[in-house]
């Protein structure tokens, strides 16, 4: 379902990035700073890198590892999966999923020029939301769907206030009750 809307169209222009040389604590701050949930690693305009949320976590954090001593260039992703800006962002998204990545650097002519992120796909083109949805794994799915299915609105059998009602053990309760 092609869209017409290109990558480099859709594409933050202005990406967040850092040096290699940067340490860790310098890049968490980097992404707190600028509301971001990554940082690209770029010499000379070429992307050498990309550090995520997870990666922080994954990388440092459950490791124990010293976010001040560490440098980005020890925990960075170097296999980059980049998209060209003429692409369409319908095969954006397509290539995330595939890929398993929320965010892709836009890279022509072998330079960064921009990154395009799940988020802003969706808020440009919101009919692919089903598309996204689709990777999407839920934990414990039997019993949240059980839970939406079971859910009314009326008066709880326990407390008599009015509202959402949830069915636990045969009977319809309210949030405070359940």
């Amino acid at each position: 379902m092609k869209t017409g809307i290109k990558v480099g169209d859709a594409m933050t222009k202005s990406p967040i990035f850092i040096k290699a040389s940067d340490n860790i604590k310098k890049c968490a701050e980097t992404m707190l700073k600028n509301k971001v949930g990554s940082c690209l690693i770029v010499e000379n305009n070429i992307l050498k890198g990309i550090i995520t949320e997870k990666d922080l976590v994954d990388k440092v954090l459950a490791k124990n590892l010293d976010p001040v001593k560490t440098k980005v260039t020890e925990i960075m992703n170097k296999k980059l999966i980049t998209i060209d800006p003429s692409k369409d962002i319908y095969d954006a998204l397509v290539k995330m999923q595939k890929e398993d990545v929320r965010r892709l650097p836009i890279v022509s002519d072998d330079k960064l020029i921009g990154l395009l992120t799940e988020k802003d796909i969706l808020r440009i083109e919101p009919e692919l939301f089903d598309l996204w949805v689709e990777k999407l794994e839920l934990r414990e799915p039997k019993e949240k769907l059980s839970m939406i299915r079971s859910y009314k609105e009326g008066e709880c059998e326990n407390c008599s206030s009015y509202g959402p009602l949830f069915k636990v053990e045969g009977k319809l309760i309210c949030e405070a009750c359940k």
